[in-house]
C-alpha cells in the first residue's frame, strides 16, 4: 500500500515538472511582437502596399507622357502598281496605296518596293493638360499612401483589441476553473455530511447541480478563448494556435491613462485618407477642365522610298526589275515639317458637365470627411469617460474580491459545522466567482479604454507608450 502511494506521488511530481518545463518553453507573445507580425503578414496591408507601388509606377509613366511621340517604320513589299483614275477613300486603312501609271488594261508586272519612315509628333502646348494629369496621379499616390497608413493603424488597433480580448478570456477561463474546483470541493463536503446524516439528501442534489453549472460555465469560457485565439491568429496571418500572452494587461492598469496624443487631430490617419480623397477629386476636376481648350502640336516626317519600277515605266512597261535588291534600295527621299492645332469646338459643352459632376463628387467626399471627423471627436470624448469609469472599477474590484472571499470562507466554515444551509453557501460561491471575474475584467477594461482613445486620436503611441 505504501509503495503504491509512493509511486503515485513520484508520478505526480514528475508530471508537474514536465508541465512546468513545457510551459517555460512556450514563448510569451508580447503585444509589440504581435503588432509587428500582423503588419508584416496581414493580407489587406500587403494588398494596399501593392496598390501604392502600382500608383507610383503609374505616376512615373504619366511623367513620360510629356515626351514627344517618335515612330520609326520599315516596310518592304512585293506587288503590282496598276493605277486608276477616280476617287478613293481609304476607310480605316483598308485601301491599297499602289502608285503607278494609269494604263488602259490590267497587267501583272510586279516588283519589290520599300518604304522607310520616321516621324515625330509633340503636343507642345495644351493649356496644362499634361501637367494636370501628373497632378492627378500624384494625388492618387498620396491617397494610396494614406490608405495604407490608415489600414496599418486600424489593423494595429484591431490586433491590440483582440489581444486584450483573448487575454481576458483566458483569465475568465481560469476563474471558471477555480469556480469548478470550489464547486467540487463543496460537493465532496456535502456528500460526506449527507452520508453521515448531518444534512438532508437534497443538499447533494444542489451540490451536483452547482458542479454541472460550473462545468458549463468553464466550457463556455474555453470556447470564447478558442474564438478569440482564432481571430488573433487570423489578424497575425498565421495558423491558429494556443497563445501565451503577457499577463500584465490583467494584473495592472496603464501607468499613464491620461496621456495626450502627440499628433494633431487633422493628422489622424483616417482623416488624412478622407482629405486626400477630396484632393484627388479636385485635381480630376482641374484636369477635365483642360479638355475645353485646343492642343497645339509640332510634327515632322522623313521618308525614304525604293522601287523596282524605273522612272520611265509609264512609257516602257518592260522597264522594271523583280529583283529584291532593286526594290529595297531607297532612291527618293522626302521630309515634312509642320505645326497644327486641334480643337473640337463642341468639347466645352460636354466638359462643363463633366467638371460639374466631378465637383459634386468632391462635395460628397467633403461631407463624408465631416461625418468621420465628427465621429472621431465624439469617440474621443467617450474614450475619456470610459477611462474614468474603468479606473473607478479597477480601484473598486479588489475590495469586492476581498469581501467576497471573506464571505465565502465564513459560509464554508459555517456549512461544514452545520451552522448554515447550502443555499447560503452557494450564494457566497456565486458572489466570489462574480467578484473574481470583475477583477479580471477591470484592469483589462482600462487598457481597452486607453486603446479606444488611441483609435479616436489617431496616435497609437497613446496606447503603446503605457507599457
Amino acid at each position: 500500500m505504501f509503495k503504491s502511494v509512493y509511486k503515485y506521488i513520484l508520478l505526480s511530481v514528475f508530471s508537474l515538472i514536465y508541465k512546468v518545463d513545457v510551459y517555460a518553453q512556450q514563448k510569451v507573445l508580447s503585444l509589440k511582437d504581435a503588432e509587428q507580425i500582423a503588419l508584416t503578414n496581414y493580407g489587406s496591408i500587403k494588398a494596399k502596399a501593392s496598390q501604392l507601388n502600382a500608383s507610383k509606377a503609374s505616376l512615373k509613366e504619366t511623367h513620360t507622357e510629356a515626351l514627344p511621340d517618335l515612330n520609326v517604320s520599315i516596310q518592304q513589299d512585293y506587288g503590282t502598281v496598276n493605277g486608276q483614275n477616280g476617287p478613293l477613300f481609304g476607310y480605316r486603312g483598308l485601301a491599297v496605296a499602289s502608285a503607278g501609271p494609269t494604263l488602259p488594261n490590267q497587267n501583272y508586272n510586279a516588283a519589290f518596293g520599300s518604304l522607310y519612315v520616321s516621324n515625330i509628333n509633340w503636343d507642345f502646348f495644351a493649356f496644362g493638360k499634361t501637367k494636370e494629369k501628373i497632378k492627378v496621379q500624384g494625388a492618387v499616390v498620396s491617397l494610396n499612401e494614406t490608405d495604407l497608413a490608415q489600414e496599418q493603424f486600424q489593423h494595429q488597433v484591431r490586433v491590440a483589441s483582440t489581444y486584450l480580448n483573448l487575454l481576458v478570456a483566458q483569465q475568465l477561463s481560469k476563474a471558471q476553473q477555480d469556480n469548478l474546483n470550489r464547486a467540487i470541493q463543496l460537493k465532496d463536503v456535502v456528500v460526506a455530511r449527507v452520508k453521515n446524516g448531518l444534512n438532508p439528501g437534497v443538499d447533494s442534489s444542489l451540490a451536483n447541480a452547482q458542479v454541472s453549472n460550473a462545468r458549463i460555465a468553464l466550457i463556455n469560457a474555453q470556447q470564447i478563448v478558442q474564438d478569440q485565439s482564432s481571430q488573433l491568429a487570423n489578424y497575425l496571418g498565421i495558423t491558429p494556435q494556443d497563445f501565451v500572452l503577457d499577463s500584465a494587461f490583467v494584473t495592472k492598469a496603464p501607468p499613464r491613462p491620461d496621456v495626450q496624443s502627440a499628433i494633431s487631430f487633422d493628422n489622424h490617419p483616417e482623416l488624412r485618407y478622407y482629405q486626400n480623397r477630396i484632393g484627388v477629386s479636385d485635381e480630376q476636376a482641374n484636369y477635365l477642365n483642360t479638355f475645353k481648350y485646343p492642343t497645339f502640336s509640332l510634327f515632322g516626317v522623313y521618308q525614304g522610298r525604293g522601287s523596282g519600277f524605273k522612272s520611265d515605266y509609264a512609257t516602257n512597261l518592260n522597264d522594271y526589275s523583280s529583283s529584291y535588291g532593286a526594290g529595297i534600295q531607297p532612291t527618293r527621299y522626302n521630309y515634312l515639317l509642320g505645326a497644327a492645332v486641334i480643337w473640337n469646338i463642341t468639347s466645352p459643352f460636354r466638359v462643363n458637365y463633366q467638371v460639374k459632376s466631378q465637383k459634386y463628387t468632391s462635395d460628397q467626399y467633403r461631407d463624408e470627411y465631416n461625418l468621420v471627423s465628427q465621429r472621431l471627436k465624439d469617440q474621443q470624448l467617450l474614450a475619456e469617460t470610459r477611462i474614468s469609469n474603468a479606473l473607478k472599477n479597477y480601484n473598486e474590484a479588489p475590495i469586492e474580491v476581498k469581501a467576497a472571499t471573506d464571505a465565502y470562507n465564513q459560509k464554508f466554515a459555517l456549512y461544514k459545522n452545520g451552522l448554515s444551509n447550502i443555499v447560503d453557501f452557494t450564494q457566497a460561491l456565486y458572489v466570489l466567482n462574480r467578484a473574481e471575474v470583475d477583477q479580471d475584467i477591470a484592469s483589462n477594461n482600462v487598457w481597452q479604454a486607453v486603446l479606444s482613445k488611441a483609435a479616436a486620436t489617431g496616435d497609437f503611441g497613446v496606447f503603446m507608450n503605457n507599457f
